[in-house]
């Protein structure tokens, strides 16, 4: 933790710090896929960063397995990809939400539930040849893991290309063919906007977070041409991908178009409502505000809910 954030922290009203820090935890919790270090924040390159512990902690490499038969996926991500890759192959995934609403999924047994770390017994008697985590949220897991001689791959999902590599390693690591899911993923990004309004996109409203460019949402809506007012401010929170907004910070940028994550209907957008400043943005003025989930515009959570947030960007920017 640099000095900077340590001192901001310390400054904090506690029930202020408290509640940031619960906001970031749940926002970059790695079981949907969006990764945070255990000892560090989201690196500012917008790219993956494909670590195999098989050959060497932290080193950036291919799994050394061309030919994976029995995978374990840790995140939701990687198991919807393994599975629309060869759905034979995945032996196991994450008790995550989203994957427990997928029938896809319904036969399949899940090695960890909610934000509980995942089985590591449960895993081992799978015997399986590859499980794949993610960057720092799963890295104690996978070290354990590979000490037993079980090949892992961990990856960090903060960019478009990211997922698009993700797709390609899991694709080499596992002898099948990715084309036709790169296909299908790179047809979401056709006919996007030249151009849009503003944008501003609220994650949260106690405190005001918002991404800027070194996250997922920051880069996708960078795909899309969108003018994200966020984009180029620095995170002065937990998280560089993320920037605290002022009440005030908020009217100043007085978005033309206002995105709120609200998870799970938790009530974010009355919230927001409910503060003062809420008629003085041109956004709620001209009924410019939607409200988006949490998986695919904060977090990639899937191939499926990826393209579900496409194409609602695609309706509301065109």
């Amino acid at each position: 933790m640099t000095l900077k954030l340590h001192t901001m922290i310390k400054i904090m009203s506690k029930p202020f710090k408290i509640r940031t820090i619960a906001i970031l935890l749940n926002l970059l919790l790695i079981a949907c896929n969006s990764t945070t270090p255990e000892n560090n924040q989201n690196s500012e390159n917008t790219s993956s960063s494909t670590a195999v512990t098989q050959v060497k902690e932290n080193q950036a490499d291919k799994p050394q397995i061309e030919n994976a038969k029995r995978v374990v996926a840790l995140t939701s991500l990687s198991a919807d990809i393994i599975h629309r890759l060869d759905a034979d192959k995945l032996v196991a995934v994450p008790g995550s939400r989203l994957l427990r609403k997928d029938e896809r999924f319904k036969e399949l047994p899940a090695v960890s539930e909610g934000r509980t770390p995942p089985n590591i017994e449960k895993i081992v008697a799978l015997k399986p040849d590859l499980v794949i985590g993610a960057v720092g949220f799963h890295d104690s897991t996978l070290k354990k893991l590979k000490e037993l001689g079980i090949t892992t791959l961990a990856s960090q999902t903060n960019s478009w290309d990211a997922v698009i590599k993700q797709i390609k390693d899991l694709a080499s690591a596992t002898n099948t063919d990715p084309a036709p899911l790169l296909a299908k993923f790179d047809s979401l990004l056709k006919d996007i906007p030249e151009q849009s309004d503003s944008i501003l996109v609220l994650v949260s409203s106690q405190p005001a977070l918002s991404p800027n460019k070194n996250s997922w949402t920051g880069d996708l809506l960078k795909k899309f041409n969108a003018n994200n007012l966020t984009a180029d401010l620095q995170g002065d929170s937990i998280g560089q991908g993320y920037v605290t907004l002022s009440e005030e910070k908020i009217v100043q940028q007085n978005p033309e178009i206002l995105l709120v994550v609200d998870p799970s209907r938790a009530g974010v957008i009355n919230q927001l409502k409910s503060k003062s400043f809420w008629n003085k943005l041109k956004a709620a003025q001209n009924e410019q505000v939607y409200v988006f989930d949490y998986h695919g515009l904060v977090n990639p959570g899937s191939i499926g809910k990826i393209e579900e947030t496409t194409n609602k960007l695609k309706q509301i920017l065109k």
